[in-house]
């Protein structure tokens, strides 16, 4: 009896990643986002070698041709193969939701880290700069945006970009405020560490959970923007491919080539759906509170 008991003290405990990579394995809708998100990155990877033609070359013999071993989507108006021109997308969309994320990321996390542990009046300034973004809808403010930078694809990164930031300013500055005052900030603070060492080596690091969970749901939100501003002509432009660019051009004919706008449309779908239930996954195994359960 001894010895068992001995036996069970000794096992050692699993880290804190090891917690949360057990408990995201056995999430099961997690799992499922992250089997999404992988075929899309590696579709944006490897699109290129595996594209069994040019995206953007035409064959006018095979005009509407439907889906068949040759053209495995279909082919569009102008004879060009859908099967390719999906995966050449999802670099399209991959580039774009990551470096719009990234901008609102970067920016958003640093206005709400000096807003939540700066003065008052840094405080005030910012959120209220960001509660004048937030007054205006998603989709009609990244459409202001370009409508002032103009179209393309760089102009569309930035424009989501920036309309994502208040969401990660807020997000930073309540988790700024919720953990500046702990004893390791203070007692970092009276050892003499300046505000930015504070910040970046004892604040970071403990509000990196709810940024990493609202990153993945950002993501899929970007994904659908990109699709969006492409969709009315403001994002990616022709003859480049984009799933929300081939749902504009195949809107027209769903009633004889309806694998036109299908085929880009559950892209889209499958896309946003896998990125959020990422986001569910990841925020489940970071919970405190269900790891401490």
């Amino acid at each position: 009896m001894s010895a068992d008991v001995i036996s069970l003290d000794q096992t050692p405990s699993r880290t804190l990643l090891q917690d949360v990579l057990f408990r995201f394995v056995r999430h099961r809708v997690g799992m499922v986002g992250a089997v999404i998100t992988s075929l899309l990155i590696l579709a944006a990877i490897f699109g290129p070698s595996i594209a069994p033609h040019e995206p953007n070359r035409m064959h006018f013999t095979d005009v509407y041709a439907p889906p068949s071993l040759e053209y495995p989507f279909g082919a569009d108006d102008f004879g060009r193969d859908i099967f390719s021109r999906v995966l050449f997308g999802a670099r399209v969309s991959l580039m774009v939701g990551v470096v719009a994320v990234s901008i609102a990321l970067v920016v958003g996390t640093t206005l709400g880290m000096i807003a939540g542990y700066g003065r008052r009046f840094f405080d005030e300034a910012i959120m209220r700069a960001m509660d004048v973004l937030f007054a205006f809808p998603t989709i009609l403010l990244a459409l202001a945006i370009i409508a002032i930078l103009g179209r393309g694809v760089s102009n569309a990164m930035i424009a989501i970009g920036i309309v994502y930031i208040p969401i990660f300013a807020r997000i930073a500055r309540g988790e700024v405020l919720a953990v500046k005052n702990e004893e390791y900030v203070e007692a970092a603070r009276s050892l003499g560490a300046g505000h930015g060492r504070i910040l970046l080596h004892h604040v970071l690091p403990n509000i990196l959970a709810p940024l990493i969970v609202q990153t993945a749901l950002s993501l899929s939100f970007a994904i659908l923007a990109e699709a969006t501003l492409s969709f009315f002509t403001l994002g990616t432009q022709p003859p480049d491919p984009s799933w929300g660019r081939m749902l504009s051009e195949g809107r027209g004919f769903f009633r004889h080539s309806i694998w036109m706008g299908l085929f880009p449309g559950l892209a889209i779908m499958f896309s946003v759906m896998g990125f959020n239930f990422l986001g569910d996954g990841l925020r489940d195994a970071l919970d405190p509170r269900l790891r401490n359960r």
